[in-house]
């Protein structure tokens, strides 16, 4: 085990649909109880209808906040016309994380087949902040959170984590 101490980091949680409410949020709901229970704090937690502006709107807000180190979004990765978060996020990122995008579909493809293709997850880094774009099904951001991000949200994962290099981020 690392000798490292724990770094716990504040995470805002977006959940982008046009039908969900906080009754029934179950992904969002995922995300903020592992995020408490890996020791991270929640900070802040928001639904907004699958409209590109307002998930903008909301994630801008986010990145423009020093006290915000990273970004979760549930919802809106798939193919459908209403499905827009990629579009939504992308034109925020400073740099791109292609190769979450591409573990997790290959961890899905072990739980879901060939229905993986269907998500278009994505991360990467905006003013400083991580931000990961998830399906919206509790099972996908389990599947995320456990296999990928929470260890790289983890100061004490070795050889290399991504809490390591917040201080780095906006260097010019």
């Amino acid at each position: 085990m690392s000798k490292r101490p724990f770094i716990p980091l504040d995470i805002a949680v977006l959940t982008v649909s046009d039908t969900r409410t906080e009754e029934t949020d179950s992904s969002g709901k995922l995300l903020c109880e592992r995020i408490r229970k890996a020791g991270h704090r929640v900070a802040d937690k928001i639904i907004v209808p699958d409209n590109i502006y307002q998930i903008r709107i909301v994630v801008s807000v986010w990145i423009a906040n020093p006290e915000v180190q990273v970004v979760l979004t549930t919802g809106g990765t798939g193919v459908t016309g209403r499905d827009g978060t990629p579009e939504a996020v992308a034109p925020l990122l400073d740099k791109t994380l292609d190769g979450f995008g591409e573990v997790f579909r290959t961890i899905s493809y072990q739980e879901i087949g060939a229905s993986t293709i269907q998500s278009r997850a994505i991360a990467g880094v905006a003013n400083g902040t991580y931000l990961f774009c998830l399906p919206g099904s509790r099972n996908a951001c389990a599947t995320a959170w456990d296999n990928l991000i929470q260890a790289q949200l983890d100061y004490r994962t070795q050889p290399c984590n991504l809490v390591e290099l917040i201080p780095r981020l906006q260097e010019q």
